[in-house]
């Protein structure tokens, strides 16, 4: 079968497209024939070894996956041969078959395509735990999105406003936040322009933030979290920007708030009966035609170095999908 494989750890010009044999199905476990294959951030932390797992090398990357089970492993009851799926597993999804573990595997409602599956699971999984869970985001509270371009901050927008909130989206580029404004934000923050705190004073009359969805990091960390009300949430989503920023203790002190990490991947991991009711509520939002994922581009499976090089340079708004 085709992969694109990570020999060694490096930059995405470094992959290479190459035969490997395929997969052998193990116990507990199915083999997927992908048709799709959404590209998130972590993807380019993987295959630069710089994620929370690594795997062994060599390997493919792509962790978010649609496509047709070709097998089934002892134990596996739920799913069968010729089943439509989507499945999260980790690594290996840049490649023609990937096996994956049936439990992080969910059946395809009727009607959806494969583009759209390979587009939900991450970026509103991630998203809507961080919201629902993490922050307990509730009605008329406001909720600010920085990197709100990206995948899970695109997902945070369209979330935030399905759970009643105000949403302020927060971006680098006025392209990126026209595809907010559309997905629904009620106001809009261009922070290589702007002054984000100002604006922030501006648009909440002085009251602050609620709830801030972050998974940028970098310089915007200090003064968000500066402009947050009082019992306000911080979540520590990711940091696209690069560094870890610091912050200032006392702040949350002062304004009685909370900084509240988010890692859907071990919540997912270590809370599969509340991981499933979210997916449930996401699949219900989507049938329901609330949620429809923007896709940036679909990339051939030779081409899926230049989604992960966009994703890197931070060119990518909504979602990116390799299509086989």
């Amino acid at each position: 079968m085709k992969a694109l494989i990570c020999q060694q750890y490096g930059l995405p010009d470094t992959l290479f497209l190459t035969e490997i044999p395929a997969p052998v199905v193990s116990k507990g476990r199915i083999l997927i024939q992908v048709k799709s294959c959404g590209v998130n951030f972590p993807d380019t932390l993987i295959i630069q070894g710089k994620y929370q797992f690594k795997p062994e090398l060599p390997f493919s990357p792509g962790g978010e996956v649609a496509g047709i089970v070709l097998e089934v492993g002892e134990g596996v009851e739920n799913l069968k041969k010729g089943d439509k799926v989507f499945a999260l597993t980790g690594w290996g999804g840049f490649a023609e078959i990937v096996e994956a573990d049936a439990f992080k595997t969910v059946l395809m409602p009727e009607g959806m395509d494969f583009v759209t599956a390979a587009s939900v699971m991450y970026t509103f999984g991630t998203s809507y735990h961080a919201l629902k869970n993490r922050a307990q985001l509730k009605p008329n509270e406001t909720l600010l999105v920085l990197g709100a371009g990206g995948g899970v901050g695109l997902a945070a927008v369209v979330l935030g406003k399905i759970m009643g909130a105000n949403v302020i989206a927060a971006a680098s580029t006025d392209e990126k936040l026209a595809v907010c404004k559309l997905a629904g934000a009620n106001e809009c923050i261009n922070y290589a322009t702007e002054n984000l705190r100002e604006r922030i004073h501006e648009i909440t009359q002085g009251r602050g933030i609620d709830v801030v969805y972050d998974p940028v990091g970098g310089d915007f960390t200090e003064p968000a979290f500066r402009s947050i009300a009082w019992k306000g949430r911080y979540l520590v989503v990711g940091f696209a920007a690069g560094n870890i920023p610091q912050l200032p203790l006392n702040l949350a002190l002062l304004k009685g708030a909370s900084i509240v990490g988010v890692f859907w991947g071990a919540f997912a991991a270590k809370e599969v009966s509340e991981s499933l009711t979210n997916f449930k509520e996401i699949l219900d939002f989507i049938q329901k035609g609330l949620i429809k994922p923007h896709i940036h581009a679909q990339y051939s499976l030779e081409n899926a170095h230049l989604a992960l090089t966009e994703m890197m340079e931070r060119k990518i708004i909504g979602k990116a999908v390799v299509v086989l």
